[in-house]
């Protein structure tokens, strides 16, 4: 099977191809027949569906093993790993918390209003709206709000015949979609579609709603529920109840003794199924003026490297696997096989891509939209939290700690 090359990659997007994808079967990492443990959503419930399959008289049994959204958040993950380790560089925004973050003086933070847990760096990859996200929105650029920054400003201009603001801040958003509804045009802010889309879906399942995984999580002190305590607080969490003494507890709520638990039971399935889908027709509604010249090589220029990018990220998120949570591993029965759909009468040209050739893939298109003048930062652009960001941030996790301590009592 023949690699990608980057000509391949520019003539698909300069012609009239549709899209690239990549459909891979799937068992759990404990062998054909183990169970898998899907997400659950609202009541604790799968989400679960009839589907038609190919070759499948009846519709099928499915569950969903790994959301639209979750495979994007995973990809995503992919590449901010990708840059750390230097492999790839890439447009970012972070906000840097680190110079708030605690020191271990409990009482020197707390007037000096430090945050109470380690918080770090937060990027762009990692907020759930990508360049339009409030936390990038609530932080300061050179002690300016970002959004009113010159920078900040280039967004509320961005439009699908003016995506250049976004290619040069975030990349990504163009790729897995955004909208900045929370910006300065409200509702009218800029929108961009998912370019690419990828769904892993368990076929053949058998659920059993009554099913339930029960248990007892044993105490190897042996510390009985009848001996009572006293939750107190955050500082000094608990004491030994004296006779008489009101407001006990039992020492299970404080993680002593004996615990019962329940949780839900897991399916079996018949296999696994990923379909990520690569929309290169999506790709070509975008625009990338330089100025506000028009620049049609600018724009496949721009595209390649976008689609470049995500031919990148789902090969570094999904190559060797994937671990979606807790006895949910899946073993993929093939390596990743992309497929170009070019004209509807023709067999779809396959491509083979593995981590190291994604990888100069993405970086050769890199040094192409170079040659065309397009805005690209190659280091993170820094904010810091604002004033009222960093208080909220605190207040939060004081409270989160008051509410723990008052479960717990």
């Amino acid at each position: 099977m023949d690699t990608l090359s980057l000509q391949e990659l520019h003539d698909a997007i300069a012609g009239d191809a549709a899209a690239f994808r990549c459909r891979r079967r799937l068992q759990p990492g404990g062998g054909a027949g183990d169970k898998v443990f899907p997400p659950t959503f609202a009541g604790s419930v799968y989400a679960t569906e009839k589907r038609r399959i190919p070759g499948q008289e009846k519709a099928v049994d499915c569950v969903l093993l790994d959301s639209v959204q979750s495979q994007a958040n995973r990809m995503e993950l992919a590449l901010q790993e990708a840059t750390n380790s230097g492999h790839i560089k890439l447009p970012i925004l972070e906000v840097d918390f680190t110079e708030h973050d605690p020191t271990g003086d409990l009482e020197s933070d707390k007037e000096s209003g430090r945050l109470i847990d380690s918080i770090g760096k937060i990027t762009s990859l990692q907020v759930p709206h990508r360049l339009a996200d409030a936390i990038l929105r609530d932080s300061e650029l050179d002690g300016e709000p970002f959004r009113k920054s010159q920078k900040g400003k280039q967004i509320s201009r961005a439009s699908l015949s003016n995506a250049t603001p976004i290619f040069e801040l975030c990349p990504t958003a163009l790729l897995f979609g955004m909208w900045d509804s929370t910006g300065p045009n409200g509702a009218l802010g800029a929108k961009f579609e998912r370019a690419i889309v990828s769904e892993v879906v368990g076929l053949g399942a058998e659920i059993h709603e009554d099913h339930r995984n029960r248990g007892v999580r044993r105490d190897p002190l042996g510390i009985r529920k009848t001996v009572k305590v006293i939750k107190e607080s955050a500082d000094k969490p608990w004491k030994v109840a004296d006779a008489g003494s009101k407001s006990t507890t039992k020492p299970s709520k404080i993680l002593h003794s004996n615990i019962l638990f329940e949780s839900n039971g897991g399916t079996t399935i018949e296999y696994a199924e990923q379909i990520t889908t690569l929309s290169l027709i999506c790709l070509r509604n975008l625009r990338f003026p330089i100025g506000n010249q028009a620049s049609p090589s600018a724009d496949v220029a721009a595209r390649t490297l976008l689609a470049a990018l995500g031919l990148c990220a789902a090969t570094l998120a999904f190559e060797s696997g994937m671990n979606l949570r807790s006895r949910c591993l899946l073993w993929p029965d093939n390596c990743m096989e992309w497929e170009l759909l070019q004209k509807p009468s023709e067999t779809p040209k396959q491509f083979s891509l593995t981590k190291e050739e994604a990888i100069k893939l993405f970086n050769d298109s890199v040094n192409k939209v170079a040659e065309e003048n397009l805005p690209w930062l190659d280091e993170p652009l820094t904010l810091q939290p604002s004033e009222e960001l960093l208080k909220l941030v605190r207040q939060s996790q004081e409270l989160a700690i008051q509410e723990s301590v008052g479960q717990e009592a």
